[in-house]
């Protein structure tokens, strides 16, 4: 999964690139235009397609994608160098910090992870969840992606 996002990433970065002399044009992506990716099975439990929305630039530190999931699944614990925000588009999800009580987040929810933060984040175990993810880079990184979160741990309620 990881070559395909780069690739997309770079692909998409193409399109967006700097005239020759240099200046930055406003730029729309259609619906489509990039392939989606099945979440990385070391990375996501369950189905999970990712669609990148933006990739990474040096004016702008951060990428974002629309992330799907199916019920129960889920990402696995992982941390983000500069932090992320989630923007739930459609559905009902789970997000939890390592040693606290699990959340419930739907529709219209805005939600910010520090950075360094251990969590996981995904759909409830009968309904999809989709949001909009924001990835901050810090020193060409977005993510430490651990171990995957168990069934027991995803179906506890702390």
């Amino acid at each position: 999964m990881k070559k395909t996002l780069i690739a997309a990433t770079l692909a998409s970065a193409a399109l967006c690139g700097a005239d020759s002399a240099g200046a930055q044009e406003i730029q729309i992506t259609q619906p489509g235009s990039m392939s989606s990716v099945i979440g990385n099975p070391n990375n996501f439990t369950g189905h999970v397609v990712v669609d990148l929305l933006t990739p990474p630039s040096t004016e702008t530190p951060a990428s974002s994608g629309l992330v799907t999931f199916a019920p129960r699944a889920r990402t696995a614990w992982h941390t983000h160098p500069a932090g992320q925000m989630l923007i739930v588009t459609a559905g009902k999800g789970w997000v939890q910090q390592d040693g606290q009580t699990r959340r419930e987040m739907k529709t219209g929810d805005v939600v910010w992870i520090p950075a360094g933060v251990r969590h996981w984040h995904g759909a409830t175990g009968t309904t999809g969840m989709s949001h909009i993810a924001i990835t901050y880079i810090r020193d060409g990184k977005n993510a430490d992606w651990m171990q995957l979160v168990t069934d027991q741990e995803y179906d506890a309620r702390q």
